[in-house]
């Protein structure tokens, strides 16, 4: 999955004869903060709430002193790289441009969150098992097995951590209602994969 795949058929940018009246009408419609400029076919720059509270709302977009740097994702990219652009700059929206800086259109938070809610690992039903470990023993390998072993599949995976920690969490979407032989089975590796004061942590879906 990448950029292009995502775009928004619904959000329009901004042009540059529009006013910060326009934008922030556009900015409540659509429950954004952020939209891009296009002058021609081709990202001017992107508008945030701030720029417009910093001019009068008479004034035309164009006239703004948008930044040089133009944060964007290329059609090409793929969605996390995506996602990691958009949490870096804190964006609602994030404008995608071919190789020659065309214009092709936005992603939102909103398409984000929708594209995950559609697929396999957050639509089948399951549960959540949420295991803390220290980073030196992680092996999605030994893991995957010993679920495996009890006839479930993992659906994802994902890791959390912060930088000055020694500790990760790994939440792991599994394709079973009932977690509890895998959490059992999961024990006696707990001193090849798992810190001795690993925490288990099992939530259910509703």
């Amino acid at each position: 999955m990448v950029a292009q795949d995502l775009i928004s058929r619904e959000i329009s940018p901004l042009r540059t004869e529009q006013t910060g009246k326009d934008a922030i009408a556009l900015f409540n419609d659509f429950h954004v903060r952020h939209l891009p400029v296009i002058e021609a076919g081709r990202l001017i720059g992107l508008v945030s709430e701030e720029d417009i509270f910093n001019h009068k709302l008479e004034d035309t977009v164009g006239s703004f002193a948008l930044s040089p740097r133009q944060v964007t994702a290329l059609a090409t990219d793929h969605i996390f790289d995506v996602i990691r652009v958009m949490g870096e700059n804190r964006l609602t929206v994030i404008p995608v441009v071919d190789m020659e800086g065309n214009y092709l259109g936005l992603v939102s938070q909103t398409d984000l969150m929708r594209f995950f809610a559609e697929t396999t690992a957050f639509a089948e039903p399951g549960s959540v098992l949420v295991l803390e470990m220290h980073k030196r023993d992680y092996s999605l390998a030994i893991i995957s097995r010993i679920v495996e072993s009890e006839d479930a599949a993992i659906l994802s995976a994902v890791i959390t951590s912060k930088l000055d920690s020694p500790l990760i969490e790994l939440t792991l979407k599994i394709n079973q209602p009932e977690t509890g032989r895998i959490t059992a089975a999961l024990e006696p590796f707990r001193s090849d994969v798992l810190m001795l004061d690993a925490e288990f942590t099992v939530e259910m879906e509703p």
